[in-house]
C-alpha cells in the first residue's frame, strides 16, 4: 500500500513502544543535561548532548507549531542557529552540528590530505579511521590480511600517524567493517553522524541520523563548521504484522528498494514505525538502514526500543542504553506527525526477495524468482554465494545462516558453489569462531574471508571465470551494478538474505527455492530445509578477539605526518584555481554519458582503490566506466581538437593543459551509489568545469560542488537529446547568477549551427561562494587566514 501523504492518526497506528513513551506536542521537561554519559567507551572527556536536542526542539517547536517526526527531532535537534533557520522540508539548506564523523580507509586518505591543508591542530569533534576497503580477497583471512598489511604499509602508517596527530581514534587493519564498529562502539540514539561511506546509515538500526557524505563535507565537520544539508523530506515505512520462516529484515528493504527505485529516496529519510518494528532486532533494524543507500535516500532510522536497549547493553553500553531510555521522548515520532509519502508493509505477508541483476531495484519475490530467470535467461548455473558485508554479517545473520549449513551437513552435503563468508567485525568473527560457526562453515566447503570488505567493494581477486564469461553469483550484500564486486561486465549479480545465499550455494541453483524444494542428501534421500533458527545476541556474550583499536596520545603536536613527494600511493593537494569571472564559452562535451552512471562507473574501485590518496594517478580511472551515448562504448570519446578517439581522462587532460573547459553530460540519477567524491575530484583536476544532467544523486552532487564544479539540471529533461559528444557548449550569464534563477546554456554543433536550453541548480549562495573560491576548500581556508590577520 502507498499514498503520497500520511497523518498518523491516534495510538492504534503506534508502536506499543511509542504509547509507552506517552510523547505529545509538548516537550518533556527534564533535567537531561546534568548528566555526563560518554558517546563512547572508548572516548575520553566526549558526552552524549542530549540538552542540546532537547533546548533545539523547545526552540523548533513553538516556531513550527506542529507535531514532529523522529527523522525532524533528530535533525532539527542538531540545528546549529534554531532561532533563524529557514526550516521546510525538501526547501531549505539546513546548518547542522553533528556530533562525530566516521572515515573508512579509502575515502580517510583524501579527507585527511584535505584536513591538514585547513591548518586545524585537532578535529573539532569525535572522528575514527577505519581499516576495511583496501584488504583483498584471495584465498581467506588471515593470509589475505597479512598481504594487505604488506602492500598497504605505506598508506596504512600515513593513517596511523595522521590520527594520532589530530586526535582521531584508528581501527587497524582487521578489525572490522566501518559499519559494523559504528553500531558496536560508537552509534547512539539520537545523535547525528556522518561518514564518509555511503552506508554510513547503518547506524540508524540505533536509532541515529547518520549520513552519508563526501570528504569535503566530513572536513568541514572535522574543522568546526557546521554541516549544510536540503532538509529532508521524510517518508515513513510502516511496518505491520511479524516476521517468520525465512522472511528476514534484508526483505524489507528488498521490497522498499522494488517500490521506490534507486531515486525514490533522493531527498528524504527513510523513517520507520509501527507494530511490526518490534519483531525486528537491532542489528536487522541495521541491515534495513544500511541499504536505504540504494534507494537514493539521505538516511533512514527506526524510533528507539527495547531491542536497541539490549544490543547497547550487550556491547557494554548500558549506561548509554539507560540515558537513552530516560530521552524516549524525543526518540520515537510524535501523535500526528506528517510523513511526505507512505508505504505500507504487512511482514505476516512479505516473502522472501531476491533483487538485480546489475541493479539492486529490480526486485523479486522468491515465488516468482525461478520463473523470472527462465524467461530472462539470466544464467541458472550459480557460480558462488557470498554472506557478510556490512550490510549482513551480525551475530544473528551468521547464527542462522550456519544453521541452514549445519542441516545440509547432516544430510552430508557441501556447497556445490564456492561459498565465502566475510564476519564483519573482529568481535563477531571472534564470537562465531568460539561458538563454533567458523567451523560449521568450513565444513561445508565455506571460506571465511577477512574482516573487512571485500568482494563486495570490488576487493576479490575472482579466480572461477574469465572476465567475459556469463555467469552468475548471489550475495547479501546491499549494490551489485555492473561489474562491482568482480570487475565482470557479465557477471549477473544478485542479492538477498544470507539465508536464501546459503541456502541456494547447496543446490548450485538460482531456480532452488527453499522454501519449497527438495535436495538430495548424501544417502539418496530427499529432503527440504527447516525454517532458520538463529540467535539475536550470543548467549556467552560477545568474544571481543583481538584488540585493533589505536586510540590517539594525548598531545599529537609531536607526531610527524610523512608523505613522500614520489609516493604513488599519497600526494599534497594542490588548490583548483578559483574562477576567472567569465562565462564557460566553447567548452566541449567530454562525454555524454548514457544510462546508469554510478560513481562505480565515474570513478572504478577494485585495483584502483590504492590510489585513494593520490588524485592525479586516480585520475586516470575517471569515467572509464560510463557509456558514451554516442557510439555505445566505454572509455573511448571524440577529441574535439585533434578529430581522434581516445580514453576519457586521456582526452580530458589534453584540454586541461591547453586551458580548454568541458563539460559532462549526464542522464538519470547520475553519480548514484558511494559517496566516494573521487568522482568529483577527479572531472574537476582534469579539467572539467560543469556536469549537466536530467538528475542528480544527492551527495554526488553535493561532492561537485565542493569542488567547484556546477552540477546543472536540465529544466526540460528531454534536452538531453539536443547534445553529442561532438558539440561545444557555452554556459553564459554567470556574472548576474542568482540563487534559484535559471542558467542558459548555448550549443554549437559540429556543422557550425546553434540551439540553446535552460538548466536549474540547487546551488545556494554558500554554495555559488565555492564556485567563485575555485572550491569549498579554497573558501574555508581563505576564511582562516583572513582571521589570522
Amino acid at each position: 500500500m502507498v499514498s503520497s501523504r500520511y497523518l498518523v492518526k491516534g495510538a492504534a497506528n503506534l508502536s506499543r513502544q511509542s504509547m509507552l513513551a506517552k510523547r505529545s506536542m509538548a516537550t518533556v521537561q527534564s533535567s537531561i543535561g546534568d548528566k555526563q554519559v560518554p558517546m563512547s567507551n572508548l572516548e575520553k572527556g566526549k558526552f552524549v548532548n542530549y540538552q542540546r536536542i532537547e533546548n533545539n526542539l523547545q526552540i523548533v517547536r513553538q516556531r513550527l507549531n506542529r507535531p514532529l517526526t523522529l527523522a525532524e527531532k533528530i535533525v532539527y535537534g542538531h540545528l546549529d542557529n534554531p532561532h533563524e533557520q529557514d526550516i521546510e522540508r525538501g526547501v531549505s539548506y539546513l546548518k547542522l552540528r553533528p556530533d562525530r564523523v566516521a572515515c573508512q580507509d579509502a575515502t580517510a586518505q583524501m579527507a585527511i590530505l584535505q584536513f591538514m591543508s585547513a591548518g586545524l591542530p585537532q578535529t573539532a569533534v569525535p572522528t575514527s579511521v577505519h581499516c576495511d576497503h583496501l584488504i583483498q580477497a584471495q584465498v581467506g583471512g588471515q593470509k589475505d590480511l597479512a598481504r594487505a598489511i604488506d602492500i598497504n604499509k605505506e598508506v596504512y602508517d600515513f593513517l596511523a600517524t595522521a590520527c594520532a596527530k589530530y586526535g582521531i581514534g584508528f581501527w587497524k587493519p582487521g578489525s572490522g567493517i566501518i559499519h559494523q564498529i559504528i553500531l558496536e562502539n560508537y552509534a547512539l540514539p539520537g545523535l547525528m553522524m556522518i561518514g564518509t561511506d555511503s552506508h554510513t546509515p547503518n547506524a540508524g538500526g540505533l536509532g541515529m541520523v547518520a549520513c552519508g557524505v563526501g570528504g569535503a563535507d566530513a572536513v568541514d565537520v572535522m574543522a568546526g563548521i557546521p554541516w549544510e544539508l536540503k532538509a529532508p523530506k521524510v517518508i515513513g515505512v510502516y511496518l505491520d504484522g511479524k516476521m517468520s520462516g525465512w522472511t528476514t529484515p534484508k526483505d524489507i528493504i528488498l521490497k522498499v528498494a522494488g517500490i521506490l527505485t534507486v531515486k525514490g529516496g533522493t531527498g528524504a529519510i527513510i523513517e520507520y514505525h509501527g507494530p511490526g518494528v518490534e519483531s525486528l532486532s537491532c542489528t536487522g533494524m541495521a541491515t534495513i538502514c544500511n541499504m536505504g543507500a540504494e534507494i537514493g535516500a539521505t538516511t533512514s532510522l527506526f524510533p528507539y526500543n527495547s531491542r536497541m536497549a539490549g544490543y547497547l547493553k550487550a556491547t557494554g553500553r548500558s549506561q548509554q542504553a539507560a540515558y537513552a531510555e530516560e530521552f524516549n521522548h524525543n526518540l520515537q515520532p510524535d501523535e500526528g506527525s506528517e510523513y511526505d509519502r507512505r508505504i505500507e508493509i504487512n511482514l505476516n505477508e512479505l516473502e522472501p526477495h531476491i533483487n538485480g541483476p546489475f541493479t539492486p531495484d529490480l526486485a523479486t519475490p522468491i515465488s516468482k524468482f525461478a520463473e523470472e530467470v527462465k524467461k530472462n535467461n539470466w544464467p541458472e548455473e550459480l557460480k558462488v554465494g557470498l554472506i557478510g558485508s556490512c550490510t549482513n554479517s551480525s551475530y544473528e545473520d551468521m547464527s542462522r545462516s550456519a544453521h541452514i549449513a549445519k542441516e545440509a551437513a547432516d544430510h552430508g552435503l557441501k556447497t556445490k558453489s564456492i561459498f565465502t563468508i566475510t564476519p564483519g567485525s573482529e568481535q563477531v568473527r571472534a564470537t562465531i569462531a568460539r561458538d563454533g560457526f567458523v567451523d560449521t562453515f568450513e565444513n561445508v566447503g565455506g571460506v571465511v574471508l577477512a574482516n573487512a570488505c571485500g568482494p563486495c567493494i570490488g576487493q576479490w581477486d575472482r579466480q572461477d571465470v574469465k572476465k567475459g564469461e556469463v555467469n552468475s553469483i548471489i550475495s547479501s550484500y546491499n549494490r551489485n551494478f555492473t561489474g562491482r564486486n568482480d570487475a565482470n561486465p557479465a557477471t549477473h549479480a544478485f542479492v538477498a538474505s544470507p539465508d536464501l545465499v546459503t541456502a541456494m550455494t547447496f543446490a548450485g541453483s538460482l531456480t532452488f527455492n527453499p522454501l519449497t524444494d527438495s535436495l538430495k542428501g548424501a544417502d539418496g534421500k530427499e529432503f527440504k530445509f527447516s525454517d532458520p533458527a538463529g540467535h539475536e545476541l550470543p548467549a556467552k556474550g560477545y568474544d571481543p578477539g583481538e584488540n585493533t583499536f589505536q586510540a590517539p596520545p594525548e598531545d599529537g603536536t609531536t607526531v610527524s605526518v610523512a608523505v613522500s613527494p614520489t609516493s604513488d600511493r599519497l600526494q599534497l593537494l594542490k588548490p583548483f584555481k578559483p574562477w576567472d569571472g567569465k562565462d564557460i564559452i566553447d567548452a566541449p562535451v567530454l562525454i555524454k554519458a548514457k544510462g546508469k552512471c554510478t560513481t562505480d562507473h565515474i570513478s572504478a574501485g577494485g585495483p584502483w582503490l590504492k590510489y585513494r590518496g593520490h588524485l592525479e594517478n586516480i585520475s586516470q580511472n575517471c569515467l572509464i566506466g560510463a557509456i558514451n551515448a554516442d557510439n555505445g562504448k566505454a572509455n573511448e570519446v571524440l577529441n574535439q581538437e585533434t578529430g581522434e578517439y581516445g580514453a576519457v581522462p586521456t582526452v580530458g587532460a589534453y584540454y586541461r593543459d591547453r586551458n580548454i573547459p568541458w563539460v559532462v553530460v549526464g542522464d538519470e540519477n547520475y553519480g548514484e551509489g558511494s559517496s566516494r567524491e573521487h568522482a568529483a575530484l577527479e572531472p574537476r583536476f582534469l579539467g572539467g568545469r560543469a556536469v549537466i544532467c536530467r538528475s542528480f544523486a544527492r551527495i554526488h552532487e553535493t561532492n561537485l560542488k565542493k569542488q567547484g564544479m556546477l552540477p546543472l539540471w536540465f529544466k526540460n529533461p528531454a534536452d538531453y537529446e539536443k547534445i553529442s559528444g561532438s558539440d561545444k557548449l557555452s554556459i553564459v550569464g554567470l556574472n548576474d547568477f542568482k540563487p534559484g534563477q535559471d542558467i542558459k546554456v548555448e550549443i554549437t554543433h559540429k556543422d557550425g549551427s546553434k540551439d540553446s536550453f535552460l538548466t536549474t541548480s540547487s546551488i545556494n549562495e554558500g554554495q555559488w561562494e565555492w564556485f567563485k573560491a575555485g572550491s569549498a576548500l579554497n573558501k574555508m581556508a581563505a576564511a582562516a587566514k583572513a582571521r589570522q590577520q
